[in-house]
C-alpha cells in the first residue's frame, strides 16, 4: 500500500508520494474538483493528511474509495 501525504488548501491540493516504480518523490497539485477522481483511479493507498475543518470529511470520501486514511 503507497503512503501518501495530502496538504488540503481551500481550491489546490498537494499530494506527495513516492513512485513504486521508478523511487522518485512525486509531487502534484490537484484541484478539488479533480481530487475524489485521482484517488478513484488509484490503487489502495495509505494517506496521511493534516488535522483540519475538512480533513474528516475528505477522510470519510477517500475512505469510501478503498483507501486506509490515519
Amino acid at each position: 500500500m503507497t503512503p501518501v501525504g495530502i496538504d488540503i488548501a481551500k481550491n489546490v491540493f498537494q499530494v506527495h508520494y513516492v513512485d513504486e516504480q521508478t523511487g522518485e518523490i512525486m509531487s502534484r497539485q490537484i484541484k478539488r474538483v479533480k481530487f475524489l477522481e485521482f484517488f478513484a483511479n488509484c490503487a489502495e493507498c495509505l494517506i496521511g493528511m493534516e488535522a483540519c475543518g475538512g480533513a474528516h470529511y475528505w477522510a470519510r470520501e477517500l475512505t469510501k474509495l478503498g483507501h486506509q486514511v490515519g
